[in-house]
């Protein structure tokens, strides 16, 4: 990338790589999700752990909570039913549409990270003791720490 590439565009790059691909460190989200079918998504492999399915649904809740904050003046939340939705249909063409569903919320804070005034990054977010580039970049971590449990998840137990 470019060094004359504007803070914005390389938090949005680096929201990109964590999810799509091409990260640093390894797998992104949707590289580790290749190959995963519904039943291995909607399985607890782990007592008292959140399955696969739940987990993508937890990473498209806070992409798009995130995205909300970024176009509003008002403090952005989740209960525990938004945090981490429930599977209520465990079919292969609901799980598809799950990962679609996340992609799609995914690209659109890409785009919205890429357009977002870098002079805004330095401000707190409403409701928050913390400024857009402290949670932009949390988003980055969220996602990966995710991915990990994901590729936990799908290994043989």
């Amino acid at each position: 990338m470019a060094r004359n590439v504007s803070l914005t565009h390389r938090i949005a790059d680096q929201l990109r790589r964590s999810f799509d691909g091409d990260a640093w460190h390894g797998d992104s989200v949707l590289e580790i999700l290749q190959g995963v079918d519904a039943k291995t998504a909607a399985a607890h492999p782990i007592a008292g752990a959140h399955s696969i399915w739940e987990l993508v649904l937890h990473v498209a809740a806070w992409d798009g909570a995130v995205l909300r904050r970024l176009h509003s003046n008002v403090p952005v939340e989740l209960n525990d039913a938004e945090n981490f939705p429930a599977v209520t249909d465990a079919s292969e063409a609901a799980w598809q549409r799950a990962v679609t569903h996340t992609k799609q919320v995914h690209e659109e804070l890409v785009a919205s990270v890429s357009a977002f005034p870098e002079s805004r990054l330095t401000q707190t977010i409403p409701g928050k003791d913390y400024d857009f580039t402290y949670m932009l970049l949390g988003v980055v971590q969220h996602e990966l720490y995710h991915a990990g449990q994901i590729a936990l998840l799908q290994k043989p137990q």
